[in-house]
């Protein structure tokens, strides 16, 4: 069936609103993650810079949520949901920019059809939602510089230079979209690197990296000595490499890897179709990307989702080959694509709340460990049956009010803070190195350290082994009664909360950080 270029701008939207119809529903179904719980931290204290990221992710809980005053699964997710939405159509109108509006369409197909750009950065919230919608609208913004040059103005190169910035305040991966046009240019269009309106846009995207590097400048620099311990070389590591492969082919969805992989085998039977500016622009802000972190983790442990901004310029160059090319394949290949997507989303919907299965860990000990549902559910359950055991506590006498909650990593720490102790006014005390509590060192600083003769709980799921007796305890005089919290779905044991009562603090940890 045959469309015209009016239809799929509609189709478009519509696809834009079922998929802001699903992730609503997902919000309501799956209970925030590690790394969402730990971004809230950010919105809590905010700043022009935090441990591990910039701080615009911070920024975006901080307006959905109405400056934390409609705090909600929901609410969390809105700002992702939202710019995953626009960042969909700002696809489309770039794939209808550089060839006609059948692309838009192939290629926002594709972005909605791919794990990380629809789920991982397109519900829940990351650096990576504000990051994809500043990439996407730069991508744009480039590529009707390539098409339009006579259309653009010293505004535009001031506007291009601002969503670079503002991509780099949400991750650090934005400074790239300067290296790709940069290459682009010099191989391609290098009279362009005479134009000063060129230097002015760079100047103006430093002006948001100021922020950064200032806050940096005042922490020791610790964002990026954090980074660089992570891709610093420590020998040839061919498993992590294969990791990182297999990764993205599942991240990307490997019906999407597949059809964005065979424009770029046909390069060579294709090279007039390359010719095209547009194109080669595409191709100059994803492969290089892609294979800088191919190579880092040839020496180090790597995410997949670390390439994912890469991935967008192959949904644009495979939206305009798919358009071009049979009517049938494409079709079947982004059907298939849809049919894993929602299987994917479906199913885990139904182990989280209808068919669970202990993935992980069956021993007491650490139970439940490397099982992906636990990151989404349980704590709910948890904190209700925790705040009966508090206020039973308090009644008994067998704590004192107001005994805070210690957490020694960040993660089950997001949790703890967001689900369990907010809701009943508990404080949060981080103990421990700086790199395993992040973030909630600095939360220290705006809070009292914890007090001698103080009681104080700790909890500690059974997916995430820890020992507070060796670390914790040495702090206390003797350590109370431990109770056990099953979280059970179906009458199957997923994973055990232990909660252990510290009794009179008879020394004070040393600060994390000075003190302000």
């Amino acid at each position: 069936m045959q469309y015209s270029n009016l239809d799929y701008p509609k189709k478009t939207i519509w696809l834009i609103g079922i998929a802001i119809i699903v992730k609503l529903a997902l919000s309501f179904l799956l209970e925030l993650g590690n790394d969402e719980v730990y971004y809230y931290t950010y919105a809590v204290q905010p700043d022009w810079n935090h441990f591990d990221h910039p701080p615009l992710v911070g920024w975006m809980i901080q307006l959905s949520t109405f400056n934390l005053h409609w705090v909600s699964t929901l609410s969390m997710r809105l700002g992702s949901i939202l710019a995953a939405a626009v960042s969909t159509w700002i696809v489309f109108r770039t794939g209808t920019l550089i060839h006609s509006a059948r692309a838009g369409w192939f290629a926002a197909l594709l972005y909605t059809c791919s794990i990380y750009t629809s789920i991982i950065a397109g519900l829940f919230i990351m650096p990576d939602s504000p990051q994809l919608l500043f990439f996407t609208w730069s991508i744009y913004w480039m590529a009707k510089w390539v098409i339009k040059p006579h259309q653009f103005n010293w505004i535009n190169w001031i506007g291009l230079g601002c969503l670079i910035g503002l991509a780099t305040l949400s991750k650090v991966h934005g400074l790239y979209l300067w290296a790709g046009f940069g290459g682009f240019l010099l191989f391609h269009q290098i009279r362009t690197l005479k134009q000063p309106f060129l230097y002015i846009a760079i100047l103006v995207t430093l002006c948001f990296v100021l922020p950064i590097l200032y806050w940096n400048l005042g922490n020791d620099f610790i964002t990026y000595k954090f980074h660089s311990k992570r891709v610093l070389h420590s020998g040839i590591q061919l498993a992590s490499f294969t990791q990182q492969i297999l990764g993205e082919f599942l991240y990307q969805n490997p019906l999407v890897y597949i059809i964005c992989l065979i424009p770029l085998i046909r390069f060579g039977k294709l090279k007039t179709f390359f010719h095209n500016k547009a194109l080669q622009l595409l191709l100059w802000l994803s492969i290089p990307l892609i294979l800088l972190f191919w190579c880092i983790s040839l020496f180090n442990p790597t995410l997949p989702h670390w390439t994912g901004p890469g991935f967008i310029g192959l949904f644009l160059i495979a939206g305009v080959y798919w358009s071009e090319a049979s009517n049938n394949v494409f079709p079947g290949l982004i059907k298939w694509a849809m049919g894993f997507l929602s299987l994917l989303v479906v199913g885990f919907v139904l182990l989280v709340h209808v068919f669970p299965i202990q993935l992980g860990s069956k021993t007491p000990e650490n139970l439940g460990e490397y099982n992906p549902i636990n990151d989404v559910t349980g704590w709910t359950q948890f904190s209700a049956e925790f705040k009966d055991l508090a206020s039973q506590d308090l009644q008994d006498k067998t704590m004192q009010d107001k005994s805070p909650i210690l957490v020694s990593k960040w993660f089950p720490a997001g949790h703890i803070l967001f689900y369990t102790a907010q809701p009943i006014q508990k404080q949060v005390i981080a103990i421990g190195a700086l790199e395993d509590v992040h973030k909630f060192a600095w939360l220290n600083q705006d809070q009292p350290n914890l007090q001698i003769g103080q009681d104080a709980y700790f909890i500690q799921p059974s997916n995430l082994p820890f020992d507070p007796k060796k670390s914790i305890l040495p702090y206390f005089e003797t350590m109370g009664k431990t109770d056990t919290i099953q979280i059970q779905k179906r009458g199957l044991v997923l994973r055990a909360f232990f909660v252990y009562r510290f009794k009179n603090c008879q020394k004070i940890p040393a600060p994390i950080l000075p003190k302000k």
